[in-house]
């Protein structure tokens, strides 16, 4: 054999070694480069033309701002060509979000945060969509009209939706990723990230966004898939490794210190060489625990691995009590809860919310996990977990006895005869099923038994035929309730108000935003103002009704106000408003968005006024 060869071996792996090196040291800025180069140095052939396409449809979301029975605000606009861009402003055939700022975050009905979430998951919506053609893709551009920077995740899947057999395996890959940033501007703006190269075509799209930081509800218009139909082949310079193999690499021996030299380690301190672990193990048991309290849940499986003492307390089920397995729905399934199950008999708080789509999680999976683990819980996230049917509310409800708070937020697949057995939960204080298909009946058997209800969130249930007879049950039977919502109630009339005021003496938020059957000329929002002083957080989103008399009585009557919304009206002035602003000292935030008697320059002088006021105006350009 030639010596040529052995010598371009060593430098092949001299050359792969810099390279590891380098990736390791990198900067954020280096890495984010080194992906540029990669996507730079791709060559195709003149044949392999690059398609270019908007989305077919919308298949599945977390939430969004219209009705369920209506185009306006909806997901489904992001199907399609764009109906705005490039004009800016707020326009009803735009996509937008049920949430934005932190204001959610601080009403009464706002949950506690999970422990052990991790700091990079920060997405609160998603949005899914396909294309009409599978592509490589070499770029996702995102077409926002009104208070852009809300996207902070684009992921791809190798599912087909469109192909006839199920697939073998589904695979989720991160395409771009970023933390929340602020955007000063409203104007519109082509969102054009930096993706990198995945080696599988696609035509499912995933957006994730978090909208804490906008000043007003982002708006997304349309979104254009670039890719190419062939695998587009690597320059000879960047083919010769794997940027994920570095980044994989980079990550477990940065954080995980090396994991097969970490095993040989202990393997040699439990075979008696010395006890060279700083006295680790003379440490109070409950001290170990707090400190591992403080690691991420993979983080917490890994370091199970490295010996004996470790794994004992890695699987001590108290590590397990607030369980948040959202931020790992991408890989989240029937396997990894049959792992989980063991340390996880005294979990009281579990977040599957996102989790199991697309047959990561099996109805047999769940029901097992929950028999073993679900005993003890107390609250329970499902949101947006569609492999959820009656079979699996029917095991929560055998299962969980003790189950305070359950959120079925935007599980619009559940049958609506699912529903029932939720009325066995007599000890829940919280129930979310915004954007469900809960029916009359199951709804009046549920608040007819469970009567410590203290959250309530009904919000866009469009299978409810009479909310006036809702109202009443709820006034007579839910005495401790502290917030509803009845967002987009499309029924609801002073009748079911006035029951509602009567019953419900604690209410502290109320959402009755687009409810078009409400008109103050019935006295029912003076009412509400009388018989509600505890109230926080007031929407009135939408009713061109409200008029100065209503906001006066609110004065008067309601000093703890924190949060209005009263978006649309045409009969409130700035004399009003002032005498609220006045009398409601703890007032943070003012949507008079598209009220005609307040212009910008009433706003301006309010602001000057009570500077510590968020007084919302939005306007369509």
């Amino acid at each position: 054999m030639s010596p040529v060869f052995p010598m371009l071996t060593v430098l092949t792996m001299f050359y792969y070694m810099c390279l590891r090196r380098r990736a390791r040291t990198a900067t954020r800025g280096e890495m984010m480069n080194s992906h540029r180069t990669i996507v730079s140095n791709s060559r195709t052939s003149p044949l392999n033309a690059e398609v270019v396409q908007y989305a077919k449809e919308v298949v599945d979301f977390s939430s969004h701002y219209g009705s369920e029975n209506s185009m306006s605000y909806t997901m489904w606009n992001l199907a399609g060509a764009p109906n705005v861009f490039p004009s800016s402003g707020d326009f009803t055939q735009t996509a937008v979000f049920r949430t934005y700022g932190t204001w959610w975050d601080q009403c009464p009905s706002a949950s506690l945060p999970f422990k052990r979430t991790p700091s990079n998951f920060q997405s609160q919506d998603y949005v899914e969509l396909t294309f009409e053609q599978q592509v490589y893709p070499t770029a996702v551009h995102v077409l926002e009209t009104y208070h852009p920077g809300a996207v902070i995740r684009i992921l791809a899947c190798s599912a087909n939706p469109y192909s006839p057999s199920p697939p073998t395996e589904v695979r989720w890959e991160i395409l771009w990723s970023e933390k929340p940033t602020k955007v000063n501007a409203s104007q519109a703006r082509q969102f054009k990230p930096c993706i990198k190269q995945i080696n599988f075509p696609t035509n499912l799209i995933r957006l994730e966004v978090n909208s804490s930081l906008l000043d007003y509800y982002t708006e997304l218009d349309a979104v254009v898939l670039h890719g190419m139909k062939d695998k587009p082949l690597l320059s000879l310079k960047t083919s010769l490794i794997d940027m994920n193999d570095l980044e994989d690499d980079d990550y477990e021996e940065k954080d995980g210190c090396g994991m097969d030299s970490l095993d040989k380690k202990f393997s040699s301190a439990a075979l008696g060489e010395g006890p060279n672990n700083g006295y680790f193990d003379k440490l109070p048991y409950e001290l170990i625990q707090l400190i591992l309290n403080h690691l991420s849940l993979p983080d917490l499986c890994r370091l199970a691995q490295t010996c004996k003492l470790l794994n004992q307390h890695c699987c001590d089920p108290l590590q397990y009590i607030h369980l948040n397995l959202q931020p790992y729905w991408a890989k989240l399934n029937d396997a990894s809860l049959e792992f989980l199950q063991a340390r996880c008999a005294l979990v009281q708080w579990l977040n599957l919310s996102w989790t199991g789509n697309r047959g990561f999680i099996s109805v047999l999976g769940f029901s097992r996990f929950l028999r073993v683990c679900g005993s003890e819980l107390v609250r329970l996230e499902l949101s947006c977990s569609h492999f959820l049917n009656e079979s699996c509310l029917e095991v929560i409800s055998e299962m969980c006895p003790h189950l305070q708070d359950l959120n079925l937020s935007s599980c619009d697949k559940l049958p609506p005869q699912a529903f029932n057995h939720i009325a066995k939960l007599c000890s829940l204080k919280r129930l979310v099923l915004y954007r469900t298909k809960v029916e009359q009946t199951a709804l009046l058997s549920i608040l007819n038994f469970c009567s410590e209800l203290r959250h309530l969130s009904l919000g866009s249930c469009v299978m409810i035929e009479d909310y006036d007879v809702i109202a009443s049950m709820i006034g007579a039977k839910c005495k401790k309730l502290q917030t509803l919502d009845l967002w987009r109630c499309k029924n609801i009339t002073e009748n079911g108000i006035a029951e509602l005021a009567s019953g419900c003496l604690l209410l502290e938020e109320l959402d009755l935003g687009w409810c078009p059957t409400l008109q103050s000329s019935t006295g029912c929002f003076a009412r509400l103002a009388h018989q509600l002083p505890n109230l926080q957080k007031l929407f009135l989103t939408a009713n061109r009704s409200v008029c100065d008399t209503d906001i006066e009585e609110l004065a008067s009557n309601c000093t703890r106000l924190r949060q209005l919304d009263i978006l649309g009206t045409r009969m409130v002035s700035p004399v009003s408003l002032r005498k609220l602003l006045e009398s409601c000292k703890d007032l943070s935030l003012l949507d008079v968005s598209f009220c005609s008697q307040i212009d910008n320059r009433a706003v301006l002088e309010l602001n000057a006024s009570f500077p510590k006021v968020l007084i919302k105006k939005s306007f369509t350009q």
